[in-house]
């Protein structure tokens, strides 16, 4: 297993009270989870926790190396992930090209950056064609497919998604799907938060269930799942 984690976190309610979650639960190394679960059951929540952007309490480990552990707390800008949002968030004022070097100069601060490595999430999401237009100019799957590459030209060892497909309209959706199935190809955790049953079923390696704040995720395989 990956990712392993046993976190606990709350909030305030509006009117008193608290907002309990515990994530206690490990998920592979490789391939997709996909986490789901209603709305306010804490999809985002663990997501953010991944990212250190929520300083929970409790041990956080991603392939065998702490990212939180008692007093230990490694924060976000030195967490080895990328993050991708409902809305792409794309430099406007940048072509495609120069927006994927913004995301290899980071890896490039982390120790080396590989062309190959780039060329090849091109190729994997469909870009080669988009290089020298600017985000203004592109469809919604292209920017989310131009915002994914950015993401895995970083060089990140965990790719988190959050609802990357949610601001889409179908035939977008249809036409990024085939994308995202590619990431199989990638040797690492992809955590893709969803409330669409049709992507989850096309996309989950493995299944995180969340059923409200409090109680326990459930992880299962989910390709085997929905085999049946």
């Amino acid at each position: 297993m990956s990712i392993e984690a046993d976190l606990r976190l709350s909030f305030p309610e509006p009117g008193g009270g608290r907002l309990d979650f515990h994530f206690n639960l490990a998920l592979p190394g490789r391939g997709i989870t996909a986490v789901t679960g209603p709305s306010g059951a804490g999809k985002t929540t663990f997501l953010r926790c991944l990212a250190g952007l929520e300083r929970p309490r409790g041990r956080l480990t991603v392939n065998g190396r702490p990212w939180q552990d008692g007093k230990f707390f490694l924060p976000t800008h030195k967490r080895p992930l990328a993050y991708v949002f409902q809305e792409a968030s794309l430099f406007p004022h940048l072509t495609v090209r120069r927006n994927l070097d913004y995301g290899a100069r980071r890896r490039c601060r982390r120790g080396g950056q590989s062309q190959l490595d780039l060329d090849r999430f091109i190729a994997i999401l469909g870009i080669g064609h988009l290089m020298d237009r600017k985000p203004e100019t592109l469809s919604g799957g292209e920017r989310q497919r131009t915002a994914l590459a950015r993401a895995l030209a970083a060089g990140p060892e965990v790719l988190l998604l959050d609802e990357p497909l949610a601001a889409l309209d179908r035939d977008r959706k249809e036409e990024i799907m085939p994308y995202l199935e590619s990431l199989r190809e990638l040797t690492l955790p992809i955590v893709y938060v969803s409330h669409a049953q049709d992507e989850i079923e096309r996309l989950a390696d493995t299944l995180m269930r969340l059923t409200r704040p409090g109680l326990p995720a459930v992880v299962e395989a989910g390709r085997q799942r929905f085999s049946k």
